[in-house]
């Protein structure tokens, strides 16, 4: 039995290797989406513990996936972490109105990810 369900949306294949690695190393099932507008299909018909989005995606950016999950109340409670290149001043704060969560830059740090899941994983279990 997994510790969770977590939805990767992400459109670069190594990094979906490496996290969907991780997350099953971590004993967590990973689903996976290549762009925005399946990443928004899969939260809404697998409701996910918890969703990795990245930012800049094709079809629909991580921005409007990450507002249109948030935006519906039955998916709005479900944690969102942004995984983006974008490590400009002020790009974690706009990652954050958008809806996110929380904000993990790349390259990916594996342990500090790994940290950030767990900490929202045990937190959902706990409420």
């Amino acid at each position: 039995m997994s510790n969770g369900r977590i939805l990767v949306v992400e459109d670069n294949r190594d990094n979906i290797t490496l996290i969907s690695d991780m997350l099953v190393s971590m004993n967590y099932e990973a689903i996976l989406a290549y762009d925005g507008q399946r990443g928004v299909e899969l939260t809404t018909s697998e409701k996910p513990d918890l969703i990795l989005m990245d930012l800049s995606l094709p079809v629909m950016d991580g921005w409007a996936a990450t507002r249109t999950i948030k935006a519906n109340p039955e998916l709005k409670h479900i944690p969102i972490i942004a995984l983006t290149a974008h490590a400009m001043l002020g790009d974690r704060e706009r990652a954050l109105e958008a809806g996110c969560d929380d904000y993990a830059t790349k390259p990916i740090n594996m342990p500090e990810l790994s940290l950030k899941i767990s900490q929202f994983m045990r937190a959902r279990k706990v409420s």
